[in-house]
């Protein structure tokens, strides 16, 4: 059973094709970064009209990677939500008018809940309930526990800024472009552990997180209001470790307290590879993290968690179905 999957919540472009939730047939992104550098952030309007102009070449891109014609697909599936609502709007009046023109059921996928079956495209046997989630991206970090397909139960979320939000601001500070994890992350590649320590969130909710006063006393330490400012890559290297010994602890707690049986982390700050490695390094159950390419948003991802919810659930979306910007997991 072949799925063709549609991402087009924020500014990547995404067509995937997934055959049984599990076997990735194509997986093709148009990055729009460089459209956005300029402006230090994702534009909405930009960001919408780029996927009016990339989403039929995608689409036909994907197609020929998977080696399938229409006539090929059992589904499509598209995220609805959470996202920008421009955007959201050009990959779902796609899918509905694909639905309608080749007769096929439409599966309105969340788009969280599809980031987290990115890690049923992994080779190998299939993640164990009950999992513990991390969701962590430019939009959005969650700490999920996931029970059963369909059943998720959120613990914690961030109190303020998106670790990956976090990142593009703390980046944009330092003058080093968007997107900002990836540069951050290069910048601090050669510093080692930095002797520089930056401040910890505490939070109300045990597994709640907070990023807003750690960018606020980097913005303190670069306009040299605690004296002279530490050289950039210092710096950058002290913010990438305060963030991800914040995700990684509330992790390792939420691990231990819930009886999980494994961790998964999705999103496209799991992309980060000290993230990674300090998760591996310090977790003791075993962690499941998707390669760079399935982390970032993607359509192979949607067409996996479209396949898990038609099959299981019989989900099918009306044609009238409308985007959800605001739209949550749990």
């Amino acid at each position: 059973m072949k799925v063709l999957g549609i991402e087009t919540s924020c500014d990547e472009t995404a067509v995937g094709v997934v055959e049984d939730g599990r076997r990735l047939l194509a997986n093709v992104v148009a990055s729009q970064a460089s459209f956005h550098a300029p402006y230090g952030g994702v534009v909405p309007e930009v960001a919408s009209r780029r996927h009016v102009e990339l989403l039929l070449p995608v689409l036909e891109e994907a197609l020929r990677q998977a080696h399938c014609r229409p006539a090929d697909l059992d589904a499509i599936g598209v995220t609805i939500g959470p996202g920008l609502a421009g955007s959201l709007l050009v990959g779902a009046n796609l899918a509905k008018a694909l639905s309608y023109a080749w007769e096929r059921p439409l599966v309105a996928v969340n788009h969280l809940e599809a980031h987290i079956y990115a890690n049923w495209l992994l080779p190998g046997d299939p993640p164990r309930f009950p999992a513990l989630c991390l969701v962590v991206s430019g939009g959005h970090t969650e700490l999920v526990l996931m029970e059963d397909h369909g059943q998720y139960r959120l613990l914690g979320r961030t109190l303020d800024d998106a670790a990956g939000e976090a990142f593009d601001k703390a980046a944009r500070l330092l003058g080093l472009g968007f997107p900002g994890g990836p540069a951050i992350e290069r910048i601090a590649a050669g510093q080692g552990r930095p002797r520089l320590r930056l401040p910890r969130a505490r939070t109300r909710g045990a597994y709640d997180f907070s990023f807003s006063g750690l960018k606020t006393h980097v913005l303190r330490l670069v306009r040299g209001e605690r004296g002279q400012a530490p050289p950039a890559p210092e710096l950058a290297a002290a913010f990438q470790e305060a963030v991800v010994d914040a995700l990684v602890a509330r992790v390792l707690r939420a691990a231990e307290e819930h009886e999980v049986a494994e961790v998964m982390v999705v999103g496209g700050v799991a992309a980060n590879r000290l993230l990674r490695e300090e998760l591996s390094r310090r977790c003791p159950l075993p962690v499941r993290v998707p390669p760079p390419a399935l982390c970032t948003d993607n359509g192979a991802m949607v067409a996996a968690c479209a396949w898990f919810r038609l099959t299981l659930f019989g989900d099918v979306a009306p044609l009238d179905v409308d985007v959800r910007p605001g739209l949550r997991l749990a």
